[in-house]
């Protein structure tokens, strides 16, 4: 397969940032998007709404479905989920995007804030695959995709922000437990993280990174999208970094994802 045409994608949390590149690059092909977010109405701190998401989806060539979706409640995920496959006839595709982050220590961590990353991060990953796995058992070529790191223990990236490394591992988890769990079903399960920090809202959590030091986020997109077109029975289980997938399809100029050229780039949080 080379194209996702046709193709209905879910992609949590793609209102802005690399849930929305990730949904313009599958929509140039032809592809359903499911835009489920929570921004349903404009906020002049955050850019972007799921109707203004779906809007640029459909005026590159894809058809789009805005829901307005709370990944920590059980109801309002099946209720996204089962409209998504009436409306285009199944799901082929999961990508787990939503994601939240607080990058403080433990004494600076607040139980509401450790709460919302384990209930967005690992919980909402799990349950948004658990919901659509009865439409991707019935799919040509599923995947599920998570935006998450490779598990790496060493302490330097527990020692500032313990429960964000916690949740965001939570989703790595997902993908070490899914992949082997789906492969008699022929679904792929992969992780895909950015080798340079990518200019999204989410820099502003990082104190001191500007965003001429980052990437944007259509390179994240071009990866996924590679691995999206991939086989799912032969290409599973695997944590992917962004600038490998794009060397694998032959990409040597990196130059086209730099938000300022000729700046040094940030490497992202979790890669050694």
């Amino acid at each position: 397969m080379s194209h996702l045409a046709g193709k209905t994608l879910f992609i949590t949390g793609a209102s802005r940032g690399i849930g929305l590149a990730i949904a313009l690059r599958a929509a140039r092909d032809g592809a359903n998007l499911v835009i489920a977010a929570k921004s349903a109405v404009p906020n002049p701190r955050l850019p972007g709404t799921i109707h203004t998401a779906a809007a640029e989806v459909e005026a590159v060539g894809g058809k789009a479905l805005a829901l307005k979706v709370d990944i920590r409640d059980e109801a309002s995920v099946h209720a996204a989920v089962a409209q998504a496959a009436e409306r285009f006839g199944g799901i082929d595709i999961v990508v787990n995007n939503a994601s939240a982050i607080w990058l403080a220590g433990t004494e600076g961590t607040p139980m509401k804030r450790y709460d919302l990353m384990h209930q967005v991060n690992t919980r909402g990953t799990f349950m948004v695959t658990q919901a659509c796995l009865p439409y991707l058992k019935q799919a040509d070529n599923p995947h599920v995709l998570m935006l998450a790191p490779p598990p790496n223990l060493d302490p330097k990236w527990f020692a500032p922000h313990t429960a964000y490394t916690i949740a965001k591992y939570g989703m790595s988890l997902c993908v070490l437990g899914m992949s082997a769990e789906f492969a008699p079903l022929g679904i792929a399960v992969n992780a895909l993280w950015p080798r340079t920090v990518i200019a999204t809202a989410a820099i502003g959590m990082i104190e001191g990174v500007r965003p001429e030091q980052c990437r944007r986020p259509e390179i994240v997109a071009d990866a996924a999208y590679a691995l999206l077109v991939q086989p799912a029975k032969s290409c599973t289980g695997r944590f992917a970094i962004d600038e490998d997938v794009l060397r694998e399809t032959g990409t040597q100029d990196f130059d086209k994802y730099a938000y300022k050229l000729g700046t040094p780039l940030l490497p992202d949080l979790f890669l050694n």
